[in-house]
């Protein structure tokens, strides 16, 4: 896209929108740079702001450290483009992203990875083990949806409410990671939490006997997490991923 095209589309566009697209765009080269990519094969949505039925979400094609604020593409909940763009969507983030932000109108964000120690995990029986002060959060707010195929069937929507319920985290079986968050960020920094989770769970697993967490500690873990970021969540941390952003990967905000 031209400059000057660029310049027209942001200025035709509402400051809260286009804010959002910022920050969704900085979130696909995130994930990129954190190397939870898997080609172009996942996705990350965001809510239009002021809008349930409308939603932003990657270019089909592009890699994730190649997408932009203003190649995102807007479509509503039936898939529908909502504005010119050359690229498709993909039907199976599709499938997955609009059933979620149909049900929860507070996911301002969903993002979905297919992270090698994520899939690993997924495939195993006892799902998320509380072996990790990083665990703790997760399992606090954690559902669990069985594999169905690749997310074509629109059939599946129900179940994948039904299993995410009110949570914040959802491990497909044999599959990935979602998360989900009010906002892009903080559906990273949940994302960030639930890889790392994953990852020390099968390096762990590669040693001796595991030692758990006990239950209460588990229990008490979202006050816990209030207390560590003094109720600012994401917001400690984006700042600073947007910074790390600037230097190696720059031009999300185009």
């Amino acid at each position: 896209m031209s400059t000057l095209a660029l310049v027209g589309r942001r200025t035709a566009m509402a400051d809260d929108e286009w804010q959002c697209r910022v920050d969704l765009a900085a979130a696909y080269r995130l994930v990129a740079l954190f190397k939870w990519d898997d080609l172009v094969f996942t996705h990350i949505s965001a809510r239009v702001p002021g809008r349930h039925d409308q939603f932003l979400i990657n270019p089909y094609g592009l890699m994730f450290e190649e997408i932009t604020a203003s190649s995102l593409v807007k479509i509503d909940l039936q898939g529908n483009k909502l504005e010119d763009s050359p690229h498709p969507v993909n039907p199976a983030g599709f499938t997955i992203h609009s059933a979620v932000h149909e049900a929860r109108h507070d996911a301002g964000c969903v993002l979905h990875v297919h992270s090698l120690n994520g899939v690993a995990v997924s495939a195993q029986r006892g799902g998320v083990l509380p072996i990790s002060q990083q665990s703790i959060f997760v399992l606090s707010s954690l559902g669990y949806h069985d594999y169905e195929g690749v997310a074509l069937n629109a059939e599946e929507k129900p179940r994948l409410v039904r299993d995410l319920g009110p949570h914040s985290f959802l491990m497909l079986r044999n599959h990935g990671l979602l998360t989900v968050g009010a906002t892009v960020s903080e559906a990273f920094l949940n994302m960030y939490v639930f890889e790392s989770t994953c990852t020390i769970q099968v390096r762990a697993q590669a040693g001796g006997e595991l030692i758990p967490v006990d239950a209460r500690i588990v229990a008490g873990a979202r006050q816990a997490a209030a207390q560590v970021t003094k109720g600012l969540g994401s917001n400690l941390t984006w700042p600073g991923l947007l910074r790390r952003l600037d230097r190696q990967l720059p031009g999300y905000d185009q």
